[in-house]
């Protein structure tokens, strides 16, 4: 039960929820959320599917494993050692990938279906014929929303590249990260620290973050963006 507690607590705090608002999150009331964390009373099983649910942690996880030193061990796959097989679409006739957008709608159905061929064979995909990009490379354009980093609105299409080594990050650079608990998410990479990310928002009304690489699902990198809404007119802000 202890290691519960410590874990409804370490989850709890890394999103930096008050009480009341994992309450609210969760539909447990503050002082039941309290009385876990202390460890006095042991959450019914409907209880910990709430709280599974909202902090998308298995059962297992919550209950048996030390989710803070978990969070802090290196993945497998973090240098690329581990390949995983990334789903991709090819053209028929030609043979050659093809690159697959995912508009907002779609964002939350990628979050947990990145790995499913499937699900990526029915997003819309096209042909990039930029020189920019290399024939050699996966390519695929995320739909970001929110005001995070304007300049760039919401409703543009970033164009990304897949990083398949986390270490071969360009710090400092605009990247797409497939997060566990936020889903699709644009942001400036910094080194955090020892197997943490840290995010940062060139809207500067938005404050950097950290996150675990455990938390991670896929890592991109921004190549270019495509827009549909023009500057305003200078000359009439003057």
């Amino acid at each position: 039960m202890q290691l519960l507690a410590q874990n409804i607590t370490y989850l709890r705090t890394g999103k930096q929820w008050s009480l009341r608002r994992t309450a609210e999150k969760t539909g447990i009331s503050p002082s039941s959320l309290r009385s876990y964390e202390k460890g006095d009373t042991m959450p019914r099983i409907t209880t910990l599917q709430k709280i599974s649910k909202v902090f998308n942690r298995t059962l297992d996880e919550l209950l048996f494993l030390n989710l803070e030193q978990a969070d802090q061990t290196t993945p497998d796959h973090i240098k690329g050692d581990k390949i995983r097989i990334l789903p991709i679409v090819v053209d028929e006739q030609s043979e050659k990938e093809r690159v697959a957008l995912v508009p907002v709608k779609a964002a939350a159905g990628y979050a947990s279906g990145y790995a499913d061929a499937e699900f990526i064979a029915e997003l819309p995909r096209f042909s990039l014929p930029f020189p920019e990009l290399s024939h050699h490379r996966t390519y695929r354009v995320f739909q970001i929303e929110g005001e995070s980093m304007l300049p760039i609105p919401a409703g543009a299409y970033i164009i990304c590249e897949y990083m398949q080594n986390w270490e071969m990050i360009d710090w400092g650079t605009p990247h797409i990260v497939i997060t566990r608990d936020e889903g699709v998410v644009f942001k400036r990479l910094h080194q955090g620290g020892e197997n943490i990310l840290e995010l940062h928002s060139d809207n500067p009304e938005f404050d950097p973050y950290n996150l675990p690489y455990r938390n991670i699902r896929e890592v991109w990198k921004a190549r270019g963006y495509v827009c549909f809404e023009f500057p305003s007119d200078p000359k009439k802000e003057a």
